[in-house]
């Protein structure tokens, strides 16, 4: 305690932020997989259980769009606990009774989740970039790519913790075991959460919610197919694969996609020393495009 209290307020604001977001990626991706392997096992076709993943991506991307302007509303420790809180509530729908877990039930409680996520996702990186003076550009990349790529490191540690507790507690007793451990979190954020984080001091209009740069607008465009194009295969596709054609078991496919997600969070952690920040260069839309076209070269 003595060592926190030493630090700077901006270190200790990213740190909270940062637990936030490490203890709701490790539900998030928890959830994904006890979704996909449950109702797999119930019977549902892989189509079916895209379905129940349709509301949380469509959600999602809707939140995005808004995100920014409830956080400059709002105040971005708002939204990041509102995310939280969502999230709790979403995890306590899936505790309900089998016979009420209908394709509609699970694709509300999936919805609400996509919500959360993109709220909590959205707070977490703005927040930094809040944290951090805009004369030290260098170092705003350097926290935003260490935030994320340990996002996904733990998305995948979330997999197969999915995995792991399905085969241990059961469908139920590991959603309300997510739940709890959330809840603790949330309460946390709220006592130890800056308030006002990044609350504009003149009300933004509702049509600032798109950026004013074209290049942004584009860029936001391409990560919304580059991820639903991801979310089909990996989250929903991938899974559904290995346990039906090769009949691996639920410690065997969340093991899997978790190494397989913690290698690439790994990777875009170490992006600002693979893109030459080392060499004190910060990259640009040309670097961007010319690593777009190098990894699109990888496709089959």
């Amino acid at each position: 305690m003595k060592a926190l209290s030493s630090l700077s307020m901006e270190v200790r604001q990213y740190l909270v932020v940062t637990g936030n977001y490490w203890a709701f990626t490790l539900t998030d991706g928890a959830l994904r997989m006890l979704v996909v392997l449950h109702f797999h096992s119930l019977g549902y076709t892989p189509l079916q259980i895209a379905a129940l993943f349709l509301f949380y991506e469509i959600f999602g991307v809707v939140t995005n769009l808004v995100g920014g302007y409830l956080g400059a509303r709002l105040g971005l420790n708002r939204t990041m606990n509102v995310g939280l809180g969502l999230q709790v509530l979403a995890l306590l729908m899936l505790t309900v009774p089998a016979a009420w877990l209908t394709v509609p039930w699970v694709m509300g409680a999936q919805a609400i989740s996509g919500i959360a996520k993109d709220l909590n996702k959205m707070s977490a990186k703005s927040s930094i970039k809040l944290l951090v003076p805009d004369s030290q550009q260098g170092t705003l990349y350097k926290w935003v790519a260490i935030l994320t790529g340990s996002k996904n490191a733990l998305k995948g540690v979330g997999f197969f913790l999915g995995g792991v507790l399905l085969a241990l507690l059961g469908f139920a007793g590991a959603v309300l075991a997510m739940a709890a451990v959330l809840t603790l979190i949330f309460v946390g954020s709220l006592v130890f959460l800056k308030r006002d984080l990044g609350k504009a001091k003149a009300k933004p209009k509702f049509r600032d919610m798109l950026s004013k740069s074209r290049a942004i607008n584009v860029l936001s465009a391409a990560r919304l197919f580059l991820f639903a194009a991801r979310d089909v295969w990996f989250v929903i596709a991938l899974p559904v694969y290995l346990s039906t054609v090769f009949g691996w078991d639920f410690w065997l496919v969340g093991g899997f996609l978790a190494a397989w997600v913690i290698g690439y969070g790994i990777v875009q952690s170490l992006a600002p020393n693979i893109t030459g920040k080392k060499r004190g260069h910060v990259p640009d839309g040309r670097a961007a495009f010319v690593w777009a076209l190098a990894l699109a070269g990888l496709l089959p």
